[in-house]
């Protein structure tokens, strides 16, 4: 019997296959893990127009919608979920992380991936796993050094990122990750929910 693989998208408007809000509903209605809105070439003005457009989409279709860098702009919304890169979790004052529900962070490596546990973070991001267009010419760094992260903090949900499509994504499971992001799967294409039946674990 197969099981669906839990799927965090993250935006990016310049991949968008279509008009931004339209495509941010296409996603909203595959029903994913979570929305980060990344975004973050954004002036945060900017940013915090086309987020709060983004969390009113999440909560008509109930997806969660994590927003990305911009702490600010997070607290001014009301948001209950923000992602930040490592660095500034960790110098993120403890009265900030309390008025988040969930708190999210990019690591490249396990040290990185203890630190963000030890900061409060509630799920990390761990990549880039396979190679991506995202990251053109670095290179990846693979499945044994997501297990890695995986194995060194076993209570903390880890979600594969980089390069992430159905082939690859049970692999990543199978390294002990909670869940994959993708970002290219879910903005690149029109018919994102008829995408995402295809991340399944046999």
């Amino acid at each position: 019997m197969s099981e669906q693989i839990k799927i965090c998208c993250i935006t990016n408007r310049h991949l968008s296959v279509q008009d931004y809000k339209n495509q941010i509903i296409n996603i909203a209605q595959a029903g994913p893990e979570a929305i980060i809105v990344r975004e973050k070439d954004l002036p945060e003005h900017a940013y915090k127009t086309l987020a709060a457009q983004v969390m009113d989409i999440c909560a008509q279709y109930h997806v969660l919608c994590i927003l990305h860098t911009y702490t600010e702009t997070a607290l001014c919304l009301g948001a209950a979920a923000l992602h930040l890169p490592l660095q500034l979790l960790l110098s993120m004052p403890e009265e900030q992380k309390r008025r988040f529900c969930v708190l999210g962070a990019s690591v490249h490596s396990a040290k990185e991936a203890l630190q963000a546990q030890r900061a409060g973070a509630t799920y990390i991001t761990a990549g880039h796993v396979f190679a991506t267009d995202c990251k053109p010419g670095a290179p990846p760094r693979g499945l044994s050094f997501l297990r890695e992260v995986c194995e060194t903090v076993p209570h903390l949900p880890v979600y594969a990122l980089g390069g992430i499509h159905a082939q690859n994504a049970p692999a990543c499971i199978r390294a002990g990750a909670y869940g994959v992001c993708v970002m290219s799967e879910c903005m690149r294409y029109e018919n994102v929910q008829e995408r995402f039946k295809e991340y399944q674990m046999e």
